[in-house]
């Protein structure tokens, strides 16, 4: 990790390492393509052994509530951030434009303000990302994401609207 001075401004830089990204990735068992960019390094999850969808649910539906209960991670429906996190989420699409539910594309941000703090305060470095993320998705495939709102990232189990 590296701080960044740009001018009067600050950043933290994580230095994320796309091979270790994909052995995380591969332990929580999916099949990963990544992309490297300067800013942002970029994760195309498939879950393909997996019969079900991912837990990806509407925290809004009643019906989900013991799913609720048991989150670690919540997202926001309207611009994908994986709440206290440098991850971004969004839903991967068919042709028809549906959700596919064995699939997801993730986005880690490596530029980071000083301040930024993940849940317990935690400070920022690449370890504790790389712990974040294995176990957001162990939450995919074992306990459930919630979806916080309506937007861009659509619930891909539990009661699905018919729109997706």
């Amino acid at each position: 990790m590296q701080v960044l001075h740009a001018g009067i401004h600050k950043l933290l830089l994580l230095e994320l390492d796309a091979e270790l990204v994909t052995s995380i990735a591969k332990q929580a068992g999916f099949d990963i393509r990544v992309h490297d960019g300067k800013r942002i390094l970029t994760v195309d999850l498939m879950a393909a052994e997996r019969q079900a969808p991912l837990l990806l649910f509407d925290a809004a539906d009643p019906t989900n509530l013991g799913w609720f209960s048991r989150c670690q991670f919540y997202v926001d429906g309207h611009t994908g951030s994986v709440l206290q996190t440098p991850i971004q989420i969004a839903n991967q699409r068919d042709r028809a434009g549906r959700p596919v539910p064995n699939t997801v594309r993730l986005q880690i941000t490596k530029e980071l303000p000083p301040n930024f703090r993940l849940p317990g305060k935690q400070p920022v470095t690449e370890q504790v990302v790389y712990n974040v993320l294995y176990n957001f998705l162990q939450a995919l495939t074992n306990v459930g994401v919630g979806v916080c709102g309506n937007g861009v990232v659509r619930p891909l189990t539990g009661r699905v609207d018919s729109d997706n």
